[in-house]
């Protein structure tokens, strides 16, 4: 059976990156935010790569990467068909360039081959993936929206792998994740992974982290780096001057940390 019809009133357009983006979005269920525009922000990459999203939803974060960085070889990769098919919209109503994918990021190397996402294929790899313990957060009635923000146990490390197979050697992986469990990202990572950067995110100053931003790279032997934090709002509750300039299109960080991701990932 096919997917039902999507009704105008369903949906709506949301400017991002001061209206450089338009997106649309279910009116229900999860909608993108600042963490798909950080996560954007974040990635490393350069004009010609091949970057994957997994679960990428209507296309936010890949979409805004793909804005930043013209000529990218874009990838969306979702489960949900519907979201796939506004995704795919909402890159053609962008003049963008990117494929959108049904796929389980929990599927098989043969699945994803199919795919046309082999093994050794990516230059980047980048993934907001539900975050919330579903032992510890209220399931929200929206399926849509448990499906977006609840971890079973082995979300994490599930798609950590798949990135991990279709990475080239010495590719990145750029993940948000919350900053309360930082230690067991870090844990995933060291199967495969090194260099690893932590970019914590204070929602103002003298909090504690709500989120981390997290870069590794496939194969390294680089030590952990914690990078200066990124604070989103300053203490009027006004957006930072960093995150205006990232919510308007901007990589995230221009310090040592994002130097050195991108080193690393030409030698």
């Amino acid at each position: 059976m096919g997917t039902d019809p999507v009704r105008p009133d369903d949906l709506t357009e949301d400017a991002f990156l001061a209206g450089r983006l338009r997106l649309r979005q279910f009116r229900r269920g999860h909608r993108s935010g600042h963490d798909a525009i950080l996560l954007a922000a974040a990635v490393p990459a350069r004009a010609g790569e091949r970057a994957v999203e997994f679960g990428a939803g209507a296309g936010a974060a890949g979409l805004a990467l793909a804005r930043r960085i013209e000529g990218i070889d874009l990838t969306l990769v979702e489960i949900d068909p519907a979201l796939v098919d506004l995704a795919q919209t909402n890159a053609a109503m962008n003049a963008i360039a990117a494929r959108a994918i049904v796929l389980d990021v929990g599927a098989s190397s043969a699945r994803f081959a199919e795919a046309g996402l082999p093994p050794d294929h990516a230059d980047h790899v980048m993934m907001n993936p539900p975050f919330h313990a579903a032992d510890r957060h209220r399931a929200s009635p929206d399926e849509a929206k448990r499906t977006a923000h609840l971890d079973e146990g082995e979300t994490l490390d599930v798609w950590v792998k798949a990135a991990r197979r279709i990475l080239k050697p010495g590719g990145c992986l750029t993940l948000i994740w919350r900053a309360d469990e930082l230690d067991r990202v870090l844990d995933v990572l060291g199967r495969g992974f090194g260099a690893v950067e932590v970019v914590p995110v204070y929602p103002k100053p003298d909090a504690a982290a709500i989120r981390v931003l997290v870069r590794a790279i496939k194969g390294s032997r680089g030590p952990l780096q914690i990078c200066p934090g990124f604070v989103l709002n300053d203490r009027r509750g006004r957006p930072s001057e960093e995150a205006e300039h990232v919510l308007q299109g901007a990589a995230l960080g221009s310090g040592i940390c994002a130097e050195t991701a991108r080193g690393v990932l030409e030698k």
